[in-house]
């Protein structure tokens, strides 16, 4: 049985990647700030799929409580097989001139250092066995840069060369190495960026179909079910509607 372990799984792309492999008898290791939605999450998918759950409910943003976190895992679960980096967020969108130093922080601590944490505690037992999966949940905004991106566009930049990275330095310990790039997908994203302005998040979704966090959550499960000498290094995937992040068809 394998072991997946996802960050910022108690919504969105993290719950549905939590569900899709609960549903394919992996283990999960599922991490969360909100130790009730994580909980939750845990009984659910026990008692709808007999899953194997551990919860660890920390903020991926404090390193201390990442290391011990990972480092007091039972012995039994400290084999990680597939490393989800999903754990992200926007907040904000105003120029960069008029940019909150809040806003930056919570992102870049996020986005980027958060990953960086978790990974730097999971990648060593993968190199001590000789095997693993890392993928990254990057954006489309790490692609290309738009208005009022600006700081959010530049951690998921962070995130895209991160992966190249990972990949070059893990290459020799036969460790594979997934970003995916979603384009405009509607979960908690829009809300979280515009503050808990539910109406406003609302818009950000009108006039078009988006992505789910169930299409990610696919392309996740697909790519890690690749034969072991297959590796899907970046995938960008956006909803039929959209061209690129400033080039979006709404009916």
């Amino acid at each position: 049985m394998k072991t997946i372990f996802i960050t910022g799984a108690t919504a969105g792309f993290g719950k549905a990647i939590a569900y899709t492999f609960a549903q394919h008898a992996w283990r999960l290791i599922l991490n969360g700030r909100r130790q009730d939605r994580l909980e939750a999450l845990a009984t659910e998918l026990r008692n709808d799929y007999g899953a194997d759950v551990l919860t660890l409910p920390f903020d991926v943003r404090d390193r201390e409580a990442v290391v011990q976190a990972i480092r007091n895992l039972p012995h039994e679960w400290k084999w990680v097989d597939l490393l989800v980096n999903n754990a992200g967020l926007a907040s904000g969108l105003s120029t960069i001139q008029e940019g909150d130093f809040a806003d930056w922080d919570v992102m870049l601590d996020t986005n980027v250092k958060g990953l960086l944490n978790v990974f730097r505690c999971i990648a060593p037992t993968m190199v001590e066995r000789g095997q693993g999966h890392i993928i990254n949940i990057g954006s489309i905004a790490g692609k290309q840069t738009y208005l009022r991106g600006n700081v959010y566009c530049a951690t998921k930049a962070a995130v895209n060369a991160l992966s190249e990275a990972m990949r070059i330095d893990l290459l020799p310990h036969g460790i594979r190495v997934t970003q995916i790039c979603p384009g405009a997908a509607e979960t908690e994203f829009s809300l979280v960026r515009f503050k808990g302005d539910a109406e406003r998040a609302k818009q950000a979704y009108a006039g078009y179909k988006p992505l789910t966090a169930q299409d990610i959550a696919d392309i996740v499960y697909f790519a890690a079910t690749r034969p072991g000498h297959v590796v899907l290094n970046d995938i960008v995937v956006t909803p039929l509607a959209q061209a690129s992040p400033y080039y979006m068809h709404k009916g």
